[in-house]
């Protein structure tokens, strides 16, 4: 009986033993390649750099846009470059959108300059040129405009669009 024990214990060692060399083997134990910096790599391009690098990639939806990089061009990736990682691994990359989402302009007709400036901020938009017209409201904002023309509230413009304000300087007529 105890012969039996310490063959059924040396033929479970051996067992181990031969799972373990075999999983080193299947699972490229120690084979590392480094990630490639991607960022700014266009969509178009990914699949043959990642096929060239034998990557994998799934790409993940960008809400938010980058303008200092192309549209539809990666804007980050993970793992990040320089990581080292095994063949074959799913490098997760996140697209620069086609552009700004479009979103409407909040009226600011007939309030202060700081109300005006902060409300244009926190929905996105950059205060452009203020410039100022003969009205008793002193920084009371008259009109908003757009690349020179006048804009009305709820127009639809580019996150991030420059918006001119028209001051009255509290001076009368």
């Amino acid at each position: 009986m105890i012969i039996q024990l310490m063959i059924a214990f040396l033929v479970g060692v051996l067992f181990v033993y031969l799972s373990l060399i075999f999983l080193k083997y299947i699972t490229f134990h120690n084979q590392h390649q480094k990630v490639p910096d991607l960022k700014g790599i266009p969509m178009i391009n990914l699949p043959q750099i990642a096929a060239d690098k034998n990557l994998r990639y799934e790409i993940i939806d960008s809400s938010k846009f980058t303008p200092n990089l192309p549209p539809l061009s990666v804007i980050e990736h993970l793992p990040g470059p320089g990581q080292l990682v095994k063949k074959n691994r799913k490098i997760y990359v996140t697209l620069n959108p086609s552009g700004y989402r479009r979103i409407s302009v909040p009226d600011v007709v007939q309030i202060t300059r700081r109300n005006a400036e902060v409300t244009l901020l926190s929905v996105g938009f950059s205060i452009g040129e203020i410039s100022y017209r003969n009205n008793i409201g002193k920084d009371m904002v008259l009109e908003m405009r757009y690349r020179g023309e006048p804009i009305e509230a709820g127009t639809l413009l580019q996150k991030t669009a420059e918006i001119d304000l028209v001051l009255g300087n509290g001076k009368r007529n």
